[in-house]
């Protein structure tokens, strides 16, 4: 391997990219680049003190990368394809699981929160700032206590008082909580005992977002524990086009298939990193490349990589067509998160003892995948959706 794009055809053993169109590979070029001199550079020393570049966001502004699932709200021209805003998840979490996850949450979860839960007022208002990057978003869903069973569990309180509502509970786990500008609350109005969603803007008396500390995943992601005590959110705040949980599960629906592009996009970086090294190690007076054993983890990789590049861009093209479900989601989160497990443990194998040795890059990726792995739904629970869905009988507890 003699240069970046080479790589990139290796991990695109299929040529799968050939899928997108000619305007659409210069994007994927333009995302490559920006993840290669401006994201790289950073992500070891951050990730090593479990801190944010701050700096990045700024560069993600002048990128011209923010908002293209968004049609009028980003850059000009038809809202991205689903098949380019995944390649485009592929190629950040390629370079850092990290800040891909941190672009997911602003350009994924809270923005389309906006466009599919708000009213035109409120998209018009919210969303060309977040396109531009110039106000951050976050997403608070998951409680201390309910994970998997928020739907049923929810204990954040909504109560409206005239044309004010009251929020009380805590949420935890909320990426970019400590520093967004517009959070994506959801809670449980009291009255009609259905889920609403409410847009806190930073600094609501009653709001604060203590940053989790001594993670082993993720370290660069500002997670945080979120409470929200009596916090005041006026009805013009309020997200109008959201009346249950099933508004909820249909963005997590729509952004869930985002997270199984970041576990490829964490094979590709893995298995980069572990078919470079191969060709450089010597042991025994030869590569690596050249021993039996490593060519078999090598393969086996570039086939999990391939299998699971190729169940994403057919569920894309469904995406596109309007004609995907829960399960078809369900179904590449639990099985591309799997896959993805089982390359990075190869690829740190192929390291050796260098391999814990986070100069090396690989044990990032490694430690990465375990929260891709459980967050936006585990793997337990996508597989009841798609067990429901192919026997009509649900297992749910």
């Amino acid at each position: 391997m003699t240069s970046h794009e080479e790589q990139q055809n290796a991990a695109d053993f299929y040529d799968f990219e050939s899928a997108l169109s000619e305007e659409e590979r210069k994007i994927l070029a333009r995302t490559r680049q920006f993840m290669r001199d401006e994201v790289r550079p950073l992500v070891a020393e951050h990730w090593a003190g479990g801190t944010f570049p701050m700096e990045l966001i700024a560069r993600f502004r002048e990128s011209g990368l923010v908002g293209l699932p968004y049609e009028g709200y980003g850059e000009p021209g038809p809202a991205a394809s689903h098949l380019l805003t995944g390649m485009m998840a592929m190629e950040m979490s390629r370079v850092d699981a990290s800040v891909a996850t941190f672009f997911g949450v602003h350009n994924g979860l809270a923005m389309y929160s906006v466009q599919a839960g708000g009213d035109e007022e409120q998209r018009e208002r919210w969303l060309p700032g977040m396109a531009r990057m110039e106000t951050v978003g976050a997403f608070a869903l998951t409680e201390p206590l309910d994970g998997s069973d928020i739907a049923a569990g929810m204990r954040t309180t909504a109560r409206r008082a005239g044309d004010t509502w009251v929020i009380d509970g805590a949420k935890r786990w909320i990426g970019n909580a400590t520093f967004a500008d517009h959070v994506v609350v959801w809670a449980r109005d009291v009255q009609d005992d259905q889920v609403k969603g409410f847009v806190v803007g930073r600094g609501t008396p009653g709001f604060t977002a203590e940053p989790i500390a001594h993670k082993t995943s993720l370290r660069i992601v500002q997670n945080a524990d979120v409470t929200l005590t009596g916090v005041r959110v006026p009805e013009s705040d309020r997200l109008q086009r959201v009346s249950s949980f099933r508004d909820v599960a249909e963005i997590l629906r729509a952004t869930r298939s985002g997270v199984a592009w970041q576990a490829l996009g964490v094979m590709v970086g893995a298995y980069e990193l572990a078919l470079r090294y191969a060709g450089e190690r010597q042991q025994f007076g030869r590569p690596l490349a050249g021993f039996q054993l490593v060519q078999d983890l090598l393969v086996k990789s570039l086939g999990n990589i391939t299998s699971s590049w190729g169940m994403l861009l057919q569920l894309a093209r469904m995406q596109d067509a309007g004609v995907f479900r829960d399960e078809h989601s369900s179904l590449a989160k639990a099985h591309v998160t799997a896959r993805m497990r089982e390359v990075v443990a190869w690829a740190r194998e192929i390291f050796g003892g260098n391999g814990i040795v986070l100069d090396h890059d690989v044990a990032r990726f490694f430690a990465d995948a375990e929260a891709i792995y459980s967050f936006e739904g585990t793997r337990e629970m996508n597989t009841l959706i798609v067990g429901k869905a192919i026997t009509g009988e649900s297992a749910f507890v």
